[in-house]
């Protein structure tokens, strides 16, 4: 089977021993992206300006893999705090407009103490 790590500079880079995304065969696996700015390194403050940067981040590696976020088939998302969900949810969907499946979750806690964190699998 064909496997190829996937990487880009327009996403921001693994801040632990994983990659940003890897292709196997015809799915893409996306790990979960966090609200850094990959120009910057700055994260923006508010539920809606980080779902935002999330988003970016997640179609940048689907752009370096190949594919565009019409082909992400499943989401994990992870929220600092459930009650952001329909702020969050606002953001989203003007992203993955095709509707993937979806688990979202409160967590504890986020890397960087971000608000959400999003990871993605497409299929090509």
């Amino acid at each position: 089977m064909d496997k190829k790590v996937i990487a880009t500079t327009n996403a921001p880079g693994a801040i632990g021993p994983y990659s940003q995304a890897w292709a196997v065969g015809d799915m893409v696996f996306a790990s979960g992206q966090i609200p850094v700015n990959p120009a910057t390194g700055e994260i923006p403050e508010g539920i809606a300006a980080q779902t935002e940067q999330s988003c970016k981040n997640v179609a940048a590696i689907m752009e370096a893999a190949g594919v565009s976020m019409d082909n992400v088939v499943k989401t994990t998302c992870f929220l600092a705090d459930i009650a952001d969900f329909a702020a969050f949810n606002e953001v989203y969907a003007k992203y993955f407009t095709s509707k993937p499946a979806r688990s979202c979750v409160a967590v504890k806690d986020l890397p960087k103490a971000v608000l959400c964190e999003i990871e993605a699998i497409a299929a090509k």
